[in-house]
């Protein structure tokens, strides 16, 4: 090993970060324990108020190495809604709504006849949203231009009445596109404000959708109405200081005399001890709250006064900031700051009309670089604004004197109204607000007539651009529909955090202790490259910031797997090199060498199909998909050189390591099974297996969950074991309108899912409270039962089919890109085709299972997004010993190359080379899931059990079915070769015997 040293320094190198990012995750989740117990009464309730205060206080506050809490939140290992419970939602911006908009000044009724045909066919295709409507107007206004329907004077710059189609549907898109753009950050803002630990925004790719994780939320009605209401767009006039310096020195009055009712409590609460009872006997030494409160008969009127007003002064400075122009609060006082103004008598010191509200974005204290503060307005009539933003028709970012500005179009109305608002508001501030944060508050210089006016200021380009698109939020209607969500309650993710945490510990112990007694020693080394793999594949998840779901530790746990098999294919060959006579120095070198090949062609395949979840996969899914990848190249790095370090270790003393035991030194030795001869047999079971399943598919169908087929689930617990058929009877008689409902029992016989199709077109935030409410009603006391829904879940029937097709676009491409790989790697067609009738194979068995044995089972075989995830695994995973076992193929082929023997025997003899490996990887993975099926949870059981028969099924297709289709495309290739060459080769022939001369 020519680069130790480099290896050891890597190693070091990740070791150290990954353990620096694990602490950071352990010092927030302490800081947060620290919140709780701060904010937690004699009785055992949380004042959420008051942890989000203390968390406040320490957000910008150096806490670990002289990193902020703010940071620690940003790159740590946090726990998915599935393992602490919250709430999960796919919001979609409505094109409709936008189109609808654009479209308003035209009175052509086929307009919103085409929009509404185009909203229908949505729901079954994927085709942008903008070409369906264009299709669907060209069909009933074939003669018509759409640049009639669209250009009018507020884009009279970008479009005119002789603009193509071509170029109205691309300026359609473009506002789309800003559309969603600007929702999204509206969105974020909110979910910033929301005051969520580890909160989840993403765009969700092609779409016009976003997903938002809220973990540990309590309040799903709330986050409803947050995320699903239109922007508010608002031009308020602001009150100048000078105006409200009465109410701020009647606040610093109140401040005052809160601080002496905090220290006089601190006092009687501390009287019981006797050093504080001596002194307060000293009336000498007395507090200046005791002297407030009358305690202190010698001090004089005039110390008395100066002490209160130097004390009131001090408080109010400690609380608020002067900043030349207004006050401002440091960002770890907004909490309490707001609690304060809260307060009855507090808000009877401001006018009735005046509301404070924060600037969107804090900004440095120039007295101390190190805190951040946030500047507050007091405005006028918040909430009924004399101007929102509709009547704003463009925002451009642009330049006035060099510097970056923005340019503001209004309508008439917007022109006149502005007029008046700023010829009466010279010389102050008007304040323009999004949802209720001020985003600017630029200086009147004059009366601005027609509409049109210049936004200047010290601003960056970015900070214009984002003005601009607040500006633009007011003038389309783009409100945002909940089209999914999931609601996971805390007891239910606490119970499956415990099952995935108590499932993956049990699975570990188990393979560690397996591949110890199948390897003595060197099983002993690969034990600690397992160690080393997770404790890397934590670190690496940390640092990026990742979430950990249990699908995820699912994930987690494979990639052990991943990791065994490489120290697998790394000993056998070393087994194989020492059976030679090599030297234990020689053997390790040409061990790890010859084992190399195999380990990169075996994990790419993985790669790709787990590069394809991480593409498609959303939620859990893409959790599984983030887990897998990493902890891919943690193994290999583990299992390659950290497992290297010691057997070099070993080999500088002059010692060697055994890898077998007594019970293992036999096994597989000298195996001499005839896979190839019986492979007809093979193909006529696989073949039953698929008739019968595709059989019953036909038949029967799939248990298809809710985000294939739109609805609403619920999963409710009761108090005692329940029959399915009467809670099944009283919802749809009760709760859905007669509407079908399908009851299961879920994860025990005390508790069920009910899923049904009820309203599910409905997106009335409303509605969601409703129809729980009544499910609530109704189950509450069946047969004396009591009942009551723990988690529920909502897919619209867009997403449902969009669902399907993302699917099978993902195993579609899945296999096209393997067999590019291995058709690149091998360079033989029959390679490829063994390799694509093999993964075929796979996917058709295992939905032929889970058809097949839905409703037998005690638990879902829901054909889900995180069934299809388990099919890709699968795939990926039979690739992995496919390709295994194709290497050593090719190896042998080239070996035997001018050596007479026939390819049945070459690829016999290179399949019982490999089986050792192949027993030995499938029996680790199987022993994983088995634990995982076991004591994983309801949750991912069905995920858990399609891969458990997924790799039973995958093994066998490697050695039964890939392998025998190689033989027999070889076979037919070698003899097309020898009828060509025989057809090229002129045959011999005797000449003609002629008379002799």
């Amino acid at each position: 090993m020519n680069n130790k040293g480099g290896v050891i320094a890597l190693l070091i190198a990740f070791s150290t970060i990954s353990a620096y990012f694990l602490l950071r995750t352990w010092k927030i989740n302490d800081i947060r324990k620290d919140a709780e117990a701060f904010a937690t009464d004699k009785s055992g309730k949380i004042n959420y108020t008051k942890k989000q205060e203390y968390l406040d206080s320490l957000w910008k506050q150096p806490v670990f190495l002289g990193t902020t809490t703010e940071d620690l939140t940003k790159q740590e290992l946090g726990l998915g809604l599935d393992l602490q419970g919250g709430m999960s939602v796919i919001l979609e911006v409505s094109p409709a709504e936008i189109v609808r908009s654009l479209a308003s000044g035209s009175r052509d009724p086929k307009v919103a006849t085409a929009i509404e045909n185009a909203q229908k066919r949505a729901q079954t295709t994927s085709t942008n949203f903008v070409e369906l409507f264009a299709d669907e107007y060209k069909k009933l206004a074939p003669d018509t231009k759409l640049a009639k329907v669209f250009s009018n004077s507020s884009n009279r710059g970008t479009l005119s009445l002789e603009s193509s189609d071509s170029q109205v549907i691309n300026y359609i898109k473009k506002e789309v596109d800003g559309a969603f753009d600007r929702a999204f950050r509206i969105i974020q803002t909110r979910v910033d404000k929301f005051g969520v630990s580890n909160p989840n925004l993403q765009r969700l790719s092609n779409t016009n959708r976003i997903q938002v994780e809220l973990p540990g939320v309590d309040n799903p009605d709330r986050v409803r109405k947050l995320l699903s209401g239109s922007a508010k767009l608002e031009f308020c006039e602001v009150y100048s200081m000078q105006e409200l310096t009465p109410a701020f020195d009647a606040l610093s009055g109140i401040l005052l005399q809160m601080d002496i009712e905090a220290k006089a409590k601190q006092e009687t609460a501390s009287k019981t001890a006797p050093a504080t009872a001596a002194a307060a006997k000293d009336t000498t030494k007395s507090s200046l709250t005791a002297q407030l409160a009358g305690n202190s008969k010698k001090d004089s009127t005039k110390k008395d006064s100066a002490a209160i007003a130097q004390r009131q002064n001090n408080i109010f400075s400690n609380l608020f900031i002067g900043t030349g122009f207004g006050v401002a609060v440091r960002t770890k006082d907004v909490s309490r700051v707001k609690e304060i103004m809260d307060r009855s008598d507090v808000r009877s010191l401001f006018p009735a009309d005046a509301s404070m509200v924060f600037n969107i974005k804090p900004r440095a204290n120039g007295t101390n670089v190190n805190e951040e503060i946030v500047d507050i307005y007091f405005v006028k009539n918040l909430g009924k604004a004399p101007l929102e933003g509709d009547v704003v028709t463009n925002a451009t970012q642009d330049y006035e004197e060099g510097k970056p500005a923005v340019e503001m179009q209004m309508n008439a109305e917007g022109a006149r109204k502005w007029k008046a608002l700023t010829g009466a508001n010279i010389g102050r501030s008007i304040a323009i607000i999004l949802d209720g944060y001020v985003y600017s508050a630029p200086n009147v210089n004059g009366e601005i007539p027609g509409g049109r006016s210049s936004i200047s200021g010290s601003f960056t380009v970015e900070e214009a651009q984002d003005l601009a698109s607040v500006l633009k939020a007011g003038k389309l209607p783009a409100p945002t529909n909940i089209i999914s969500e999931d609601i996971v309650g805390a007891t239910v993710g606490s119970e499956a955090a415990s099952a995935g945490i108590i499932s993956s510990i049990i699975g570990l112990i188990i393979v560690l202790g397996f591949v110890l007694i199948y390897y003595n020693k060197a099983g002993l080394i690969a034990d600690i490259a397992l160690l080393v793999n997770l404790f890397l594949l934590l670190g690496v998840m940390a640092s990026f910031g990742a979430t950990l779901t249990l699908p995820g530790i699912a994930g987690m746990v494979l990639s052990v797997g991943v990791s065994v098999d490489a120290n697998v294919l790394i000993y056998e060959r070393i087994k194989e090199e020492l059976a030679l006579g090599k030297t234990f120095k020689d053997a390790v070198r040409d061990g790890f060498k010859n084992a190399m090949s195999s380990i990169i062609d075996s994990n790419v395949t993985t790669i790709i199909t787990g590069a394809v979840l991480f593409a498609f996969g959303t939620g859990l899914i893409l959790g599984f998909a983030t887990t897998l990848l990493i902890g891919i190249f943690t193994s290999l790095f583990s299992a390659i050189f950290v497992s290297r370090l010691f057997f070099e270790h070993y080999i500088a003393k002059g010692k060697s390591i055994s890898f077998v035991t007594k019970w293992s030194e036999k096994l597989f030795k000298d195996s001499q099974f005839d896979f190839v001869s019986k492979r007809k047999l093979y193909y006529t079971i696989s073949s039953a297996i698929i008739i019968a399943g595709i059989i019953s598919i036909f038949i029967k169908g799939f248990g298809l969950g809710v985000d294939f087929k739109g609805g609403r689930t619920y999963v409710a617990k009761f108090s005692k074991n329940v029959d399915t058929d009467p809670i099944k009877e009283a919802l749809q008689n009760n709760a859905f309108e007669g509407q079908y409902t399908e009851v299961k029992t879920f994860g025990g016989f005390d508790q069920v899912k009910i899923t049904t199709p009820y309203k599910i077109d409905n997106t009335n935030t409303d509605v969601e409270k409703q129809i729980q409410s009544t499910v609530n009603k109704v189950i509450a006391s069946i047969d004396g039962n009591s009942g009551k829904v723990v988690s529920s879940s909502k897919v619209g029937p867009t997403i449902a089919n969009d669902a399907i097709w993302g699917a099978i676009k993902a195993v579609l491409l899945s296999i096209a890109l393997v067999f590019a790989y291995i058709y690149i790697r091998f360079r033989r067609l029959a390679f490829g085709y063994g390799a694509l009738v093999a993964l075929f194979h796979d996917v058709l068995i295992i939905l032929g299972i889970f058809s097949i044995l839905n409703g037998f089972l005690p638990f879902s075989l829901d054909v889900d997004q995180a069934f299809v995830g388990a099919v890709l695994t699968i795939m990926g995973y039979s690739m992995n010993d496919t390709v295994v076992v194709f290497d050593r193929v090719r190896e042998y082929l080239t070996e035997k190359r001018g050596i007479k023997e026939d390819i049945p025997t070459v690829i016999n003899n290179a399949l019982n080379s490999t089986l050792s490996r192949t027993a030995v990887t499938g029996f680790s993975t199987l022993l994983v899931l088995l634990v995982l099926l076991i004591f994983g949870g309801e949750t991912i059981r069905g995920f858990v059990f399609a891969m458990f028969i997924g790799v039973i099924v995958g093994t066998y297709s490697s050695l039964f079915v890939a392998t025998p289709i190689v033989v027999d495309g070889m076979q037919r290739d070698l003899k097309k070769e020898e009828e060509k060459f025989a057809a090229a080769v002129p045959v011999a022939t005797e000449p003609k015997k002629g008379k002799k001369a």
